[in-house]
């Protein structure tokens, strides 16, 4: 049984295998119901029956979330459903290919997942979390969020934009009582990059985190109220230094007159 005391229910997409599956183990430790979303329904059974012996209850919900009638289904749940108190927003998939090799349809469908309905499902929970002054969003991004060089620039700009609308979020909840989280894995041991077309075992070995250890690392973020968790960064500080420069700049952004540099030469 958890030792922690109910927490609610905690929706988790993604949640059949991977990181969302280490996160339905270790959020029903902590006391929360769950309520698992993958397309398998048949993955997913396989996950609650493997944390029956924690206690929780326990719902599947088969959706695929590239199709916006599924999206709009698990939406429709998070803004009824008064009992749900925390959204692991963390369904998604990468594309490894280079931009002019890649089908697009197939990157229109990866920003579907990883942005919009990230986003819908997001925005259809909050209005309920705030309005009951509790609840929580984690959105799992990715360091090639602040790597575009790396993979290719349309999945790091959709991860981007995860950190993005989790920092607008933060600004906007301040004193509502809902916590939001944007996580930034490096390369972990799940079945993404399987899917993406390059199978994690050929990574070099040293950069590949287990999903177990990111997700823990992750909640200890969390516990220990980061907005931004980066599990694999030693030092906190060089992300706060990387934060400070980004904001330095906002004074010079917008201007009435062009930098002295664009002056026309004469």
């Amino acid at each position: 049984m958890s030792a922690y005391p109910s927490k609610g229910t905690a929706l988790i997409t993604g949640a059949s295998t991977g990181i969302g599956a280490v996160y339905a183990d270790r959020l029903a430790k902590r006391g929360y119901d769950l309520i698992l979303v993958a397309r398998s329904k048949e993955k997913l059974d396989e996950v609650g029956a493997r944390l029956g012996s924690i206690g929780r209850r326990i719902e599947t919900i088969a959706a695929d979330l590239t199709r916006k009638e599924d999206v709009e289904r698990v939406a429709a749940r998070l803004s009824s459903d008064t009992a749900i108190t925390a959204l692991v927003n963390n369904a998604g998939t990468a594309s490894v290919s280079k931009l002019l090799d890649a089908k697009v349809e197939d990157l229109e469908s990866m920003i579907y997942l990883n942005v919009t309905a990230l986003t819908r499902l997001a925005l259809a929970a909050l209005p309920g979390f705030v309005a009951r002054n509790n609840g929580l969003v984690i959105n799992i991004a990715s360091v090639v969020a602040l790597a575009p060089e790396l993979l290719n620039g349309t999945y790091s700009g959709t991860k981007a934009y995860v950190v993005n609308f989790t920092q607008a979020l933060k600004h906007e909840l301040e004193g509502t009582g809902v916590t939001v989280q944007a996580v930034l894995p490096g390369a972990t041991a799940t079945p993404l990059w399987e899917k993406a077309g390059r199978p994690v075992e050929h990574l070099p070995s040293e950069i590949v985190m287990t999903a177990e250890d990111m997700v823990d690392a992750a909640l200890a973020g969390l516990d220990r109220h980061e907005l931004i968790t980066i599990p694999s960064l030693p030092d906190i500080a060089d992300w706060e230094k990387f934060e400070a420069a980004r904001k330095a700049l906002g004074p010079n952004l917008s201007r009435r007159k062009p930098a002295p540099r664009y002056a026309i030469q004469n």
